[in-house]
């Protein structure tokens, strides 16, 4: 009887405080104090930092309850860029807005109606060129920056089983320094092919096992490959703050340094400018779709757990300047198809957002690359059981299509049962990749230091 009297009590303040407001003040409530209304209407528990609702304002905040509690919940909340997850019965915790994330059903939708937009070879084409233009503008890479005059900096090359190691800086701005480590076959005759291997947002980045494993194999088989740290990672961390890569031209300063590190690669005496790919993981994966559609020179690209209708990528550093409003919208399926007829593997997992792969992206590929009757150029190699990664499968893929394309020596890699072996592969620690020493003392003089100062080079610029 006591908490039926104290839920009355509870209800009818909150009728009079709704009725205290009118038209004349948009029916504004405080969100803190609509959110507790919901929680009282609906018997339910809402979860959430305070900072996350202070000082924020719901107008016509009652117009927009509904008798079902998470269309309430909805209306409200998108109102705030916020939105929720059930947690359970009758609980549930609000998130701030994800940007990039459609539904999958969304995503397929906008797939469709993109498709509908060209139906041969010149459609496309047309279509193609004028995003390329829009996507350089909103990298603020057109006009392109003026190259800095320096060379790159090398260390000292490591011999390895089979293979080569040197870590390498890049000026790609006056003061900026992008670092790498570049792998090369121990013995080169003639022209070999060139990869970039970006990374995701993995822990440890390039200095991983995994990605040593990847660029090491490569040039095992004749490849010279390449990993290189994103923008506030890594060595990027000796001049930039982690937080900075939460800034929108991370975007940009990732994609002028992959344009740099291709300028310097290709013009080696050994770069075979026809063999030339780009593979990379998760956020990698999505800066791999984006250089692929971006830049010719990229005759293969395999994006790795990363190709997604519905998931634009979730860090600035993928969806931080505004290239997927390019053409009227568009998204990273379509991005994709921006390579063909160009060789394109599409490497996707069963537990994450490229889980839809095989249904929805990877037949609008094969359709995209119909109209230049190169459909057995794309391949989708989906692997169900296995998680967000660059497991051993995913790059045992990945060496069977470079291979097959840039005709490598896959002897060089395989044991006496045919099957692919990495354990000839060196696992140098974390401090041996990097170029300006272990504690940052050989950082070149003319680095900059923090954010601001990048800003206001490309204020400069406009």
């Amino acid at each position: 009887m006591i908490q039926k009297l104290i839920f009355f009590i509870c209800s009818l303040v909150v009728c009079i405080h709704s009725f205290s407001q009118t038209s004349d003040e948009a029916y504004r409530e405080p969100l803190k104090q609509v959110l507790t209304e919901i929680e009282q209407q609906y018997g339910i528990q809402i979860k959430y930092k305070d900072t996350m609702v202070s000082n924020r304002w719901v107008t016509y905040a009652r117009w927009r309850f509904r008798t079902d509690v998470e269309k309430t919940l909805e209306n409200v909340l998108a109102s705030q860029d916020l939105s929720f997850t059930k947690l359970g019965d009758k609980r549930y915790k609000l998130n701030t807005y994800k940007y990039h994330l459609k539904t999958v059903e969304e995503g397929k939708a906008q797939l469709e109606y993109l498709s509908s937009l060209y139906h041969d070879v010149a459609s496309w084409e047309n279509r193609k060129a004028a995003m390329r233009a829009c996507m350089y503008s909103a990298l603020q890479l057109s006009p392109m920056p003026a190259a800095p005059a320096s060379k790159p900096i090398v260390t000292p090359v490591r011999k390895m089983d089979g293979y080569t190691v040197e870590n390498i800086a890049f000026e790609v701005l006056p003061g900026v320094y992008t670092c790498g480590s570049l792998y090369r076959p121990a013995k080169i005759k003639g022209k070999v092919p060139v990869i970039l291997c970006p990374d995701g947002h993995w822990d440890k980045h390039r200095y991983r096992a995994d990605c040593q494993y990847r660029c090491a194999t490569l040039a095992r088989m004749g490849c010279i490959a390449i990993s290189y740290d994103l923008f506030a990672w890594g060595e990027s961390m000796l001049q930039f703050k982690y937080e900075d890569h939460q800034h929108s031209l991370a975007m940009t300063v990732q994609t002028l340094g992959a344009f740099r590190i291709l300028d310097y690669l290709l013009q080696l005496k050994e770069a075979d400018t026809s063999r030339v790919a780009i593979s990379g993981g998760s956020g990698g994966g999505n800066h791999t779709i984006l250089m692929a559609a971006l830049d010719d020179r990229i005759k293969l690209s395999a994006p790795v757990v990363s190709l997604s209708s519905y998931h634009s990528g979730g860090c600035p550093c993928e969806s931080g300047m505004p290239v997927h409003f390019c053409g009227g919208g568009t998204n990273n399926a379509e991005l994709a198809a921006m390579a063909a007829p160009h060789p394109q593997l599409v490497i996707s997992d069963g537990k994450d957002w490229t889980a839809t792969v095989p249904e929805i992206e990877f037949p609008y590929l094969k359709k995209m690359y119909g109209y230049y009757g190169k459909q057995e150029l794309v391949e989708n190699v989906h692997l169900p059981e296995e998680d967000h990664d660059f497991g051993i499968n995913k790059r045992i893929a990945l060496y069977e299509f470079i291979g097959k394309y840039f005709h490598c020596d896959m002897k060089a890699v395989k044991d006496q049962a045919g099957k692919i072996d990495e354990s000839k592969v060196t696992i140098e620690p974390q401090t041996a990749l990097y170029v300006f020493g272990e504690h940052g003392e050989k950082l070149p003089v003319n680095a900059i230091h923090g954010f601001d100062k990048l800003k206001a080079i490309f204020e400069v610029k406009k």
